[in-house]
């Protein structure tokens, strides 16, 4: 077992220690991949880079996540170690993103739509951070979902009331109105999907310079305002739940230039406090208007 890899990875890989790298993966990976496979992807892969640099790394239930992206920004490397440092998954693939919808902010300033800590379990602004990217819907969405000593829930699995997440507060990002609800959905099983409800439960409002924020994923009957209701910064909506394509409990937050999901494109947020929040780590509600509240994330 090689300890340096987690750290290591890119200098492994660009010195071609392919041997080195495959003999730690997993049975079950080798069983997926042939070393000889493993050797002629890795290798052309590697063809015009210089350098990796780990962009980002992260603990999510027990696994290890790092992102190793190439000194010209075009090819990403994905490693998920087990807590024994066996790599469990191995994935490369080109690196995009699209700089000029990245510079465009929202006009107004938000706030998570929390009252304490959650994980940012997706967000940034490439998919291997925030799976929503490809997507110019959701593309700025966050995932969020409350965690505890790396786990997202407590005893047996199969149920929504074991995870942290589930019946917490979720209140309104910023002030605006109303426009949509929606409140009947009955919350999935974890680990089982409504393909039919994507958004399953949630809130739409609109703000100010035509921006709109949507939260999905509310725990059914749960909602407590009205379409037409007028909403304060850090008022409640409701509370998180397991509604629509949703496999556990979570907030799914985004802003957006229509009031129609299908036909908008997400903002990147510009948040109270100016910090831009990904895949890595805890973000504690903040708001200029709750001044007792900390700005912290890390």
């Amino acid at each position: 077992m090689n300890y340096q890899l987690k750290e290591r990875f890119g200098e492994f890989f660009l010195q071609r220690n392919f041997k080195i790298i495959y003999e730690n993966t997993s049975i079950s990976f080798q069983e997926l991949v042939s070393f000889e496979q493993f050797l002629e992807l890795s290798s052309k892969f590697n063809n015009g880079v210089s350098q990796y640099t780990c962009i980002a790394s992260n603990i999510i239930c027990g696994l290890y996540r790092y992102i190793w992206v190439d000194d010209a920004q075009t090819k990403a490397v994905i490693l998920v170690f087990d807590d024994k440092d066996v790599i469990q998954g191995l994935y490369l693939k080109p690196f995009e993103t699209c700089p000029m919808s990245n510079q465009i902010r929202t006009k107004n300033k938000y706030m998570m739509p929390i009252t304490d800590e959650w994980f940012v379990i997706w967000g940034g602004t490439n998919e291997f951070v925030n799976y929503h990217y490809p997507f110019e819907q959701q593309r700025y969405a966050y995932n969020l979902v409350k965690m505890v000593n790396h786990q997202t829930y407590k005893d047996a699995p199969l149920k929504n009331e074991n995870y942290f997440a589930f019946g917490a507060e979720v209140v309104a990002p910023a002030d605006g109105t109303v426009l949509k609800v929606m409140d009947s959905i009955i919350d999935n099983v974890p680990g089982e999907k409504d393909e039919t409800n994507i958004l399953g439960n949630y809130c739409i409002i609109v703000h100010e310079n035509n921006e709109y924020s949507m939260i999905a994923h509310f725990k059914k009957d749960s909602i407590c305002v009205n379409v037409g209701d007028s909403v304060k910064t850090g008022q409640l909506l409701g509370f998180c739940g397991n509604s629509g394509y949703s496999s556990e409990p979570h907030i799914h937050f985004q802003v957006m230039n229509h009031a129609d999901f299908t036909q908008a494109k997400s903002l990147r947020i510009n948040f109270y406090n100016g910090l831009d929040p990904v895949q890595r780590g805890f973000w504690k509600a903040c708001s200029e208007r709750f001044p007792g509240w900390q700005n912290d994330y890390k």
